[in-house]
């Protein structure tokens, strides 16, 4: 299959930008829009005001996606940033991370959808925790691609030796972690080297530009060919003279596709039935598959609320109370053994206890500190949940949609932690939960 087949068949891109404060993550995707031609007029002209407004001799390209005024005043990224763009070549969807450890967990949100990850690294300071702490993400996260930015090669001189060093002891490290698959490029965000346009500084490298890269990888984690999995989000009844008998259960299909005719399954109750019709945007069709939103009629009367998952029969993922995984505490309390809280699954949210963290990922290198109590903000994990009604859960490698969850406070709120189903680093044995019981064991 030709190349241009190959792009054509994958138009659209999903990448995330990670690194350390200062390494230059906004610059970049600056550069990106910039030298690629996708900003508009009045948005350059509007960038150069504000550029000249701090003293800069030039346009800030930084500016471009730092909006928040809290992240032009300090200069740093705080929020998540998406940025829309094309090229002749493909689409893209970019989110670009806050680099501060304090916002780690903002890379969980943007790298949870990405297709790949590209972390920056100063070229002065090489690889440093903050750089570990996300390539041990984008490891968990699954995301496919990495590839290793290593900016401000003009502040040591284009130096060959630097970058190779570098790439090697992260591509040494992201192996370790199972990265499948690493691009190290050597870039200048600021001046443009290597970003859209070939560098003329350094003529030892013969690899692709970021943006080339960027419009040349294949695009692998695709959720159509995933096992079908819709979660009931409403249910649909109308009562009109029109459709008296109309009931339907209407939801986004997180993976895979739906026919007409199909025999499905309802979880976590186990009744099946086929499906009679299938509505997307108000008209009837025959199929259905990922990200679209629809609404599924059924042959039979079955008890379906939100929080369902339908699925086809043939394909039917088991269900448990005992969910294991790793996970990314993002809050500030800590997580802890006995913790209380609410777990938050596709459309269903269900009452559960924290039994044990066997273990705690050690980012210098990668040992695992067994039993550590609690996790801490922005810690990496092992969690056993027991949770209070079974849930129909996937193994995050299987269905990223249907393989993670959210673990809740149910005082307040608040996210706690970011979940994996499935997903570890080796862990010990767990202990014995001796919590008390106060109402929440199951």
């Amino acid at each position: 299959m030709s190349t241009t087949t190959e792009l054509t068949e994958t138009t659209l891109l999903r990448f995330a930008t990670a690194g350390s404060v200062d390494d230059g993550k906004s610059t970049l995707v600056g550069r990106l829009l910039h030298d690629s031609k996708s900003i508009l007029t009045d948005q350059l002209e509007a960038v150069e005001r504000a550029s000249a407004s701090r003293g800069a001799e030039g346009p800030d390209l930084a500016l471009l996606t730092d909006g928040l005024r809290a992240e032009r005043e300090q200069g740093i990224t705080i929020d998540v940033a998406y940025r829309y763009f094309a090229t002749p070549r493909r689409r893209f969807i970019l989110a670009d991370t806050p680099g501060h450890v304090q916002y780690t967990r903002n890379m969980v949100t943007g790298a949870s959808t990405a297709e790949l990850t590209v972390i920056l690294i100063d070229a002065r300071n090489g690889v440093v925790e903050q750089t570990r702490r996300h390539a041990a993400l984008a490891a968990l996260l699954r995301v496919p691609h990495v590839v290793l930015a290593v900016n401000k090669m003009d502040l040591v001189d284009y130096a060959e030796p630097v970058f190779a060093a570098i790439a090697e002891e992260f591509t040494a490290y992201a192996t370790e972690l199972g990265v499948p698959d690493v691009t190290a490029i050597p870039i200048s965000a600021l001046a443009g080297d290597n970003v859209v346009e070939p560098s003329a500084n350094m003529d030892w490298y013969g690899g692709p530009t970021v943006l080339e890269h960027l419009e040349t990888v294949p695009v692998t984690h695709d959720l159509s060919h995933c096992h079908a999995r819709l979660p009931v989000q409403y249910v649909i009844r109308p009562q009109t003279a029109e459709h008296p008998d109309y009931r339907g259960y209407a939801g986004q299909i997180a993976a895979g596709s739906f026919h007409v005719g199909e025999q499905i399954t309802v979880l976590p109750s186990g009744r099946s039935t086929k499906i009679a019709g299938i509505d997307l945007l108000g008209e009837p069709v025959d199929v259905a598959w990922t990200t679209q939103s629809v609404t599924i009629l059924l042959e039979d009367d079955i008890d379906i609320s939100r929080g369902d998952l339908l699925v086809p029969s043939k394909d039917a993922p088991p269900t448990t109370q005992d969910i294991e995984a790793t996970v990314c505490h993002v809050a500030d309390a800590p997580l802890t053994v006995g913790h209380r809280v609410l777990l938050k699954h596709g459309t269903r949210t269900v009452k559960a206890i924290v039994k044990d963290i066997p273990s705690r990922l050690t980012l210098d290198d990668l040992s695992l500190h067994p039993h550590p109590g609690q996790l801490v903000a922005n810690d990496i994990g092992r969690v056993k949940i027991r949770t209070a009604e079974p849930l129909p859960v996937d193994s995050y490698s299987d269905s990223r949609r249907t393989g993670s969850f959210i673990l809740i406070d149910p005082n307040d709120g608040t996210t706690l932690t970011a979940g994996m189903v499935g997903e570890s680093f080796a862990s010990p044995e767990p202990v014995k939960d001796e919590s008390e019981d106060d109402g929440w064991d199951f």
